[in-house]
C-alpha cells in the first residue's frame, strides 16, 4: 500500500495556508499588529481569514494523523474518508471555484482502502450501533 494520502492532505494544507498569507496578508498583518487576541471582533473579512487559516491548520493536523497511520501500516477509519468526501462535496457545491477539488483524490482513496479491508475499530463500533438501532 502506497503512503501518499497523509502527505497529500498536508501539501494541500500548506498550499491553502500559503494562499491565505499571499492573498490576505494585509488582514493577517493587521491582526498581528493589534496583538492577535480578540482581533476578529465583528469584522466578517477578518473572521473569514481567521477561519481560512485555522482550517488549513486543521487539515495539516489531519494529514499528519493519516500519514502516521499509513507509516505504521494501520488502517485509517472509514468514517474519516466518508467525512472528508462529504466535506469536499459540500465545499465544491458551495464554492466550485476553490481548492476543494484537491480533496477528492484522498477522500476517494481512503474509502477505496476501507472497502478493501475488513471492518475494524471504529468501523465495528459504528456497525454495532447501526445494528442496535435496526433492532429497536
Amino acid at each position: 500500500m502506497k503512503r501518499w494520502i497523509g502527505n497529500w492532505l498536508m501539501g494541500v494544507a500548506v498550499l491553502h495556508t500559503g494562499f491565505a498569507v499571499v492573498v490576505y496578508g494585509g488582514v493577517l498583518r493587521s491582526m498581528a499588529q493589534r496583538g492577535v487576541f480578540n482581533t476578529v471582533g465583528d469584522d466578517p473579512l477578518t473572521g473569514a481569514v481567521a477561519w481560512f487559516v485555522l482550517f488549513g491548520m486543521l487539515m495539516f493536523a489531519c494529514g499528519l494523523a493519516v500519514a502516521s497511520l499509513e507509516k505504521a501500516g494501520a488502517p485509517v477509519p472509514r468514517a474519516l474518508g466518508g467525512c472528508l468526501l462529504a466535506l469536499t462535496v459540500l465545499g465544491v457545491v458551495l464554492m466550485p471555484a476553490s481548492g476543494f477539488w484537491l480533496a477528492f483524490p484522498p477522500a476517494i482513496a481512503l474509502l477505496a482502502r476501507a472497502r478493501s479491508r475488513p471492518a475494524e475499530g471504529a468501523d465495528l463500533l459504528l456497525q454495532g450501533q447501526a445494528r442496535s438501532a435496526q433492532g429497536s
